[in-house]
Parts: C-alpha cells; structure tokens; sequence
C-alpha cells in the first residue's frame, strides 16, 4: 500500500508540477460568523458551496470558512498546501481549526491532519473512506468522464438524485444542488478521480493524533459509508463513530440534519440527540 508523503512547508518535497499547481489560484474563501476557526472542506464537487443549510446556526458558534478546491491540483499534497492556506485565513490569532470534510475532502482533510497536525484541534469527515474501493470503479469513471461530454453531467445528476440524496431532502434543495454543482468542471473531477488512484492512508490512520468524529450515512449509496468508518474507527486512536440514520451520500441538505448540534454533542455540550438526529455511537 502507498503512503504518500504530504511536505509540511509550501515548496518542499514537492515536484515541479506541484509548484506550478501552487500559483494562480483563487480559493474564494468566505467565512461567516464569530469564534473558534471552522474549516468546511468540499467534496468531489469542489464548489465550497453545499454547507449553506449548515452555516447559520454552525456560524453562530464558530468563524466558519468555506472555499474551492483547485481544479488543476494533481496531487494530494498541493491540496493540502491550500488548506494550509484557508485555516490560516480563517483564524484570527494562529489558533488551531476544527476541520470538516465531506467524502473526497474526507480523505482531503485526514490528509492534512497527517501532514499539518499543528493546524488541527479536531477533525471530523462525513461519508469518507482511507482508501477508495474497488479501483477498478474509480478507474472506470475516469474513463467515462474522459469521454462524455461534460454538458450532460447537469442531467447525470438530476437522473441520479434520489440515490445521491437523504429521502428528507426537499426538492427545492435538489433543484439547488442541481444549481449550485453547475459550475463544476470536467478538469477537477478528472484530477481528483486521478488523485485517488494514489490514495491509500489504511496505514496510517493510527497516526491521526487529534479527536476525530466519523460520520457515516446508512443510506449512502455512492461510498460504503458505515464499513467504512467502522474500519477507520478501529484504528483512529481518539474516534468516535456515529451514524446518521436514514441519510445519503449527500446529506447536509436534509432539513432534519442539524450540523450544528451534531458537533456541541461530541464536545459533549448537549444533553440528548435531538429527533431526527438518531445516531449510533461506537
């Protein structure tokens, strides 16, 4: 198995594809709200934008930064080097950020966390793996993608919205995800489908040294969501697992999905779950 090495510092044990990837970037950061630093990182969309249900009332309690990946990014690395960049943003006096990723910024984030731990005082990731299986699916829908024209990719996801959606979701929320991942391109899929060919980080998730929330939807029918978490919680010295009842892949949309609460709860500030909510804690 690969364990790729992440540098600490911008320029260092990067190639020259890298450096180059390291300019002309605009991660559009915008952060909303007063307190602790809170890092939203994006999925395979890349977009920033599929947090807007959650950011009120998480906003209420943190300095909530969203933004965009680079879609010309080739390696994990440089992606973790931009990160570096939006958690110093967001934090006003170098305090430490609590990290949230979602499926591909999953395996972004717990990336980070390896690379930059000194940048990481919790970490939580939401539909995520270590190591994306079987390969030869990911290699697949590089093919497809290479090849369909990118116009379509509006229909693909609106034929395949009631599996990549919590059965809660409102079909006002789908027709603005459908609106929001229109701006999406072909490069940053095909380069973070490419990326993932060279992901693998089942040994090292031992090694992630800060409290980790897994969440998993049970519904989830794009990543194995629940038997994925469950391996990572094993091995994640300080994890917790919950499980998000009755979700999907994309579940942040779901108006009963109360981010927010999900978050005061592991840090232990709530008493009960809220209806909804019901999870399953490991």
């Amino acid at each position: 198995m690969s364990s790729p090495y992440v540098s600490r510092r911008p320029g260092y044990g990067l190639d020259a594809a890298a450096r180059r990837e390291a300019v002309a970037y605009d991660p559009r950061i915008a952060i909303e709200g007063e307190g602790p630093p809170f890092v939203y990182v994006p999925g395979m969309d890349g977009t920033g934008l599929l947090f807007y249900r959650q950011i009120p009332e998480l906003s209420r309690q943190y300095r909530v930064a969203t933004y965009t990946l680079r879609d010309s990014a080739t390696h994990m690395h440089t992606l973790v080097e931009d990160l570096s960049g939006v958690v110093a943003k967001a934090s006003t006096s170098n305090e430490k950020a609590i990290v949230f990723g979602e499926s591909f910024g999953g395996a972004l984030s717990m990336s980070f966390a390896l690379a930059r731990p000194e940048l990481v005082e919790r970490l939580i990731v939401l539909n995520t793996f270590p190591y994306f299986r079987p390969q030869l699916r990911l290699k697949l829908a590089i093919a497809w993608i290479r090849t369909f024209p990118w116009k379509t990719m509006a229909l693909v996801r609106r034929l395949t919205a009631t599996r990549m959606h919590s059965r809660y979701t409102h079909r006002d929320e789908i027709r603005r995800f459908l609106e929001l991942t229109g701006g999406t391109t072909k490069e940053g899929y095909l380069n973070r489908l490419r990326i993932l060919r060279e992901y693998d980080l089942r040994d090292r998730l031992r090694d992630i040294g800060v409290p980790t929330l897994l969440l998993a939807a049970d519904r989830d029918h794009l990543v194995p969501s629940v038997e994925q978490a469950s391996f990572m919680a094993e091995r994640i010295p300080d994890a917790t697992l919950r499980v998000l009842r009755g979700h999907g892949h994309g579940c942040l949309l779901a108006p009963n999905l109360h981010f927010a609460r999900i978050v005061t709860e592991w840090l232990g500030a709530a008493k009960q779950p809220t209806p909804g909510d019901r999870e399953c804690d490991v």
